[in-house]
């Protein structure tokens, strides 16, 4: 079977109207498939900090209703109070997080105590995260997500020595 001429000059103008529409195409999809991918590389980072700052103050009120105290870093042979013993365990679960806003505060000792045996004892972090999708950021005042976790527990029966 024999094409025409006319045939040929049809594909030909048909084929090089074409050429550039999978450019076109991209251009107009690709801004719509990046958005969303960072809008999941937020809400995923989003989900990663709320989990690690949870665990975070969940380690801090663990270990410190145990009575213990960690080793003083700057002062060997001495050991940090039971507030800071829990601050840098906070510290080192945060796993680079900021842990610096965190309250430590027991029903018996008030705001900066861990109480002492038997009290209950309330740890709580509030942080901020600046997002990085500014379409995302825009629900959010100042482009920033704030968290607050906190966590209660009681003391152990640890000896009263044990409660600086």
């Amino acid at each position: 079977m024999q094409t025409s001429n006319d045939d040929v000059r049809l594909q030909q103008r048909w084929g090089g109207a074409t050429r550039g529409t999978s450019l076109v195409e991209f251009a107009l999809v690709a801004p719509m498939v990046f958005l969303l991918l960072f809008a999941v590389f937020d809400f995923a980072r989003l989900f990663y900090v709320e989990m690690t700052l949870q665990n975070a103050v969940r380690v801090a009120g663990r270990y410190g209703v145990t009575g213990n105290h960690l080793a003083d870093p700057n002062h060997p042979g001495q050991t940090l109070s039971r507030v800071n013993s829990m601050i840098q365990a906070a510290q080192q679960a945060a796993i680079g997080l900021d842990v610096s806003n965190i309250q430590i505060s027991s029903a018996g000792g008030g705001n900066g105590s861990a109480g002492g045996p038997g009290d209950t004892v309330t740890v709580s972090l509030t942080t901020n995260l600046k997002l990085m999708t500014p379409i995302v950021a825009q629900f959010f005042k100042n482009g920033t997500y704030t968290f607050t976790v906190a966590v209660s527990f009681k003391n152990e029966p640890f000896p009263p020595g044990n409660t600086s």
